[in-house]
């Protein structure tokens, strides 16, 4: 099984020159790419990121990257009367799709807030997990959505699946490190 995993961070507050969303994408748990809200640049990390730069992927991939970035920071701010903090607040999410035998096996995004893992939705069956029971509210606001939970399937199980796909084959023409 081979898997492709977006790990974003959103803060609701940032200073002037500081990105407010940065995100990691890990292909088999190896990082090789980085985006950050700032630059609005997505960034190749080793071999694998040289490569997958080169393709037509890229650019979908950083306007996608940048897309999800301001969605993700919509749902901050709207969730954010319901977290019981002072100051500002972090979202840390995280979108894995898995591939085996040429189709998509898994797909799922957990949300953790200030650090605390709280939501899981699985976008293969379309459920909802509270993690942290403090994080019930969140889930029935967001339940209540379905456009919301269409988005995350379509992107978890269409876009993060296509790219894994693409991704692959760039991976299968490396040489294997001596």
């Amino acid at each position: 099984a081979h898997s492709l995993c977006f790990n974003f961070t959103i803060k609701s507050w940032s200073r002037p020159g500081q990105p407010w969303c940065e995100a990691q994408v890990f292909m088999n748990k190896n990082l090789f790419l980085q985006y950050d809200s700032d630059s609005n640049m997505v960034k190749p990390l080793g071999l694998l990121g040289k490569k997958v730069n080169a393709t037509s992927t890229w650019g979908e991939l950083t306007q996608t990257l940048g897309e999800v970035g301001r969605d993700l920071k919509m749902l901050l701010l709207d969730v954010k009367p319901q977290i019981k903090t002072s100051g500002p607040s972090t979202l840390q999410v995280e979108m894995l799709c898995q591939r085996e035998a040429e189709r998509c096996t898994g797909a799922s995004w957990q949300f953790a807030i200030n650090g605390e893992k709280c939501l899981l939705f699985d976008a293969m069956n379309m459920t909802w997990t509270v993690i942290n029971h403090e994080a019930r509210k969140i889930k029935e606001t967001w339940k209540k959505d379905r456009g919301l939970e269409k988005y995350f399937r379509k992107l978890s199980m269409g876009d993060c699946n296509h790219w894994l796909r693409e991704f692959l084959g760039h991976r299968e023409a490396m040489p294997e490190p001596t």
